[in-house]
Formats: C-alpha cells, sequence, structure tokens
C-alpha cells in the first residue's frame, strides 16, 4: 500500500518564475496522494513524520538528495533506489549519458537497496535494455523510466514478501559519473567523428553540444542537436574544426583522424532549431573558418577563401 510521496520543494518555472511542482509532485496530487516537500528529508521533523508512517520500504528514484544512515534504517526493509545503469558500471549523476559517450551494447536498471556510499549499495535485480546506437540522452532517460516502472512493483513484492536478498557489487567494473556542467558540451573538433556523434546525442536534452561560430559581429553559439558522420574523403591537410563545405548541400566540419562531422541541425544562439541549410542561406559560413579558433575573424577567413 502507498501512503506518500516525496519529492523536492516546488521550483520558479516559466518566464513568470511561478512556483510549480516538480513532475512526480503534479502526478501525486492529481491523484490526491498525500505530498510530502522536505527541504531537507533528513532533518529531525521529516524523520519523525517517516517514522510515525511504520514504513516497510521507500522506493527512490532520482531524487536529488543524500539520504543518511538515520532515514536508510528507518524503514523495515530499508530504501530501494531505482539507478539507471548496469550496476557498478556507471555509478553516480549521469549513468544515461556515460552509456551513450562510450558506445555501449547495453544498458539498463539496477534495483539495488541504498547505503551510505554513492550507489554501492547491494543489488537486489537488474532488467537490461540494448542499445542500437541511435538513442539520445532525453529518449534513453524516458526508455530507462519506463523500464523501471514496468518493473518496480514485482521487484518490491520480491523484497517485502518473498524475502529476496540483494548481493554486493562485483569488486571490479566500477565507473562513476558526475554531474554534467555546461561547459562539458563544448565541442572538441580533434575527436572523432564517431566520438562526436555519441556526444550529440548524449547530451540532446543536457548540457547540449555546441561551439562557437566566428561571424561579423564576433562568436556566435552554435548548439548541434543533429549530426551525421561525413562519407566523402575529406581534403588533404584540412585541420579539425576546419570548415569545408557550407552550403545547400550541407555543412561539414574536420574532425580528428580524418573524418568530418555533417552538422543537420542546429539552433543558433537566442533562435530556434532549424536545419543547417536553413541557417547557412541567412548566415552564410565560409569554407575554410576554424571553429576552434576564438580568435579567427569572419573577414580573415573570408579573404582567405575568396
Amino acid at each position: 500500500m502507498l501512503v506518500g510521496v516525496g519529492t523536492q520543494p516546488d521550483r520558479p518555472q516559466g518566464r513568470q518564475r511561478h512556483l510549480a511542482p516538480t513532475p512526480l509532485g503534479k502526478a501525486a496530487l492529481a491523484l490526491g496522494l498525500p505530498v510530502q516537500r522536505p527541504d531537507n528529508v533528513n532533518l529531525p521533523a521529516s524523520l519523525e513524520f517517516l517514522r510515525s508512517l511504520d514504513l516497510d520500504l521507500i522506493v527512490v528514484a532520482a531524487y536529488g538528495q543524500i539520504l543518511r544512515e538515520p532515514l536508510l534504517n528507518l524503514p523495515r526493509f530499508g530504501c530501494l533506489n531505482l539507478h539507471a545503469s548496469l550496476l557498478p558500471k556507471y555509478r553516480g549523476a549521469s549513468p544515461v549519458q556515460a552509456a551513450i559517450l562510450a558506445g555501449d551494447p547495453e544498458t539498463g536498471v539496477s534495483f539495488m537497496k541504498l547505503d551510505k556510499g554513492l550507489d554501492t549499495g547491494p543489488v537486489y535485480e537488474m532488467v537490461r535494455l540494448p542499445l542500437d546506437g541511435s538513442e539520445t540522452g532525453a529518449a534513453l532517460e524516458q526508455a530507462l523510466a519506463a523500464l523501471a516502472a514496468d518493473h518496480v512493483g514485482a521487484c518490491i513484492n520480491r523484497v517485502c514478501r518473498a524475502g529476496l536478498v540483494p548481493q554486493p557489487q562485483p569488486a571490479t567494473g566500477i565507473s562513476l559519473t558526475r554531474k554534467l556542467k555546461k561547459e562539458q558540451g563544448r565541442i572538441d573538433w580533434r575527436q572523432s567523428s564517431a566520438e562526436l556523434l555519441r556526444q550529440v546525442r548524449a547530451y540532446h536534452s543536457w548540457p547540449g553540444s555546441w561551439f562557437d561560430l566566428p561571424t561579423a559581429h564576433g562568436l556566435r553559439r552554435m548548439l548541434v542537436t543533429m549530426a551525421v558522420a561525413f562519407q566523402e574523403e575529406m581534403p588533404a591537410e584540412t585541420a579539425p574544426g576546419e570548415v569545408v563545405r557550407a552550403d545547400a548541400h550541407g555543412w561539414v566540419v574536420a574532425c580528428g583522424g580524418g573524418g568530418g562531422l555533417a552538422l543537420g541541425r542546429v539552433v543558433p544562439g537566442g533562435q530556434r532549431e532549424m536545419s543547417s541549410a536553413d541557417f547557412l542561406r541567412g548566415c552564410p559560413v565560409p569554407v575554410g573558418t576554424r571553429l576552434d579558433a576564438e580568435q579567427t575573424t569572419f573577414e580573415k577567413v573570408h579573404q582567405q577563401t575568396t
């Protein structure tokens, strides 16, 4: 029996910065469920309230607060965490993006018992999800959330009613991921086209994959939302970050290892998403422009290529 829902406090959202509940809080309220929104779930008042519920189990998913030992030990069966990786691989804050960046053939959801470490607790069971190499970070997060939702009820029953015992994580194959920051989305054109394609997919929703484009009015931030590998042979002595094509047939930038990246869709700073062809019609980019050299001006590149 579900006796309550806990989520983060309401946060300002939208242009008007009105307070709004989290998606979980909104769904729970719509179902008429009691919702708790503590600023710190580990404070005595919060612990006392949870203790009054006489809990069997607390289920945790992407909560955003660290649960301390007094809380972890409060329910009869502890706290069940839903983690979006096949532990011990990709512990931490960004396991979904890490799996895409690595080109892994599969990922999944681990149902684990929380302990005081960072995703170090023993695992009850895992559900695997094959990857086909086309997933974006946002889409894969949704797929894993749906996978977890499909299996968490049965896992709870096995934990609380069938005596399922969690198994310690292996001591090998451990990796840790960190919270993503905006600067990590900067495209390093020295990487191969395969690596950059994985980055564009992994960072599709956040932090995005971006570069600074030299223009007559200074640098313009460009977000790449879709790209493909350039299949033709690159011109000799082309440097990574150099534009080798920018016309109605495509916008191609040289990468490390002799390959190229064809930019399919972009978001210019302050504008809507558009195809690269639409952007180039309004803002031509000369062949030879270097996207990795902030001091390169549009005028100098134009003189070199005309």
